[in-house]
């Protein structure tokens, strides 16, 4: 394999950036569940293909911490936060395939709680896609994290309002084991936006 000695730091921020942006595509098309007459499956594809491009994403950022002898940061850093941005949209796309698979969408409504977590999402994915340019630079990143790591405990919050509402007696059995399975996704990646930010302050802190 062969080594890069020129400075390509540039290409990593420009992965980064590529990985974070997805997420925002991807906390959009969940909230196009929400509308009245969405074509879920339709929805659920999509989701799928900004998945596999964030994989594609993914291997390239590996590719190049592989063949690049100075790296802007620590290599271990790089490949977290890495790995971290490509589990948020793992989470993304779960729930929208389980949403079409289990014909949830059929419902006279999705819980309102539900919404709110999406709701979350969207502004943790935002927030993220705004910071990742950032890390060139190391600075005005502090905001960031603290507000990503508010929005997970919102996001706590609304998962347990979730939970409260699918058993207390609204739906049937089925539907509750199912709407738990994607509250259940929906939590994980509240939670996996937290993980890249307190990356994110690590790397910073470490780097400052």
């Amino acid at each position: 394999m062969k080594f890069s000695f020129r400075p390509t730091e540039g290409a990593f921020y420009e992965l980064f950036t590529r990985a974070a942006q997805n997420l925002v595509r991807g906390t959009e098309l969940l909230n196009e569940l929400g509308l009245p007459d969405v074509d879920v499956q339709s929805v659920s594809e999509r989701l799928t293909e900004v998945e596999h491009d964030s994989d594609q994403i993914t291997h390239e950022l590996y590719k190049k911490i592989n063949s690049t002898f100075i790296t802007p940061f620590d290599r271990e850093d790089i490949y977290r936060l890495g790995s971290l941005l490509d589990d948020v949209m793992d989470h993304l796309e779960a729930v929208g395939n389980l949403l079409y698979l289990y014909g949830l969408t059929k419902l006279p409504s999705l819980p309102r709680e539900l919404h709110e977590l999406v709701n979350v999402l969207d502004q943790q994915a935002k927030l993220t896609a705004e910071a990742m340019p950032r890390l060139k630079s190391m600075k005005d990143l502090e905001d960031y994290w603290i507000e990503c790591n508010r929005l997970e405990n919102d996001g706590d919050q609304a998962y347990r309002m979730l939970l409260v509402r699918l058993f207390s007696g609204e739906y049937d059995a089925l539907t509750v084991l199912k709407m738990k399975e994607v509250a259940d996704e929906l939590e994980a990646a509240c939670d996996a936006f937290e993980h890249v930010a307190n990356t994110v302050e690590t790397i910073t802190v470490k780097e400052s």
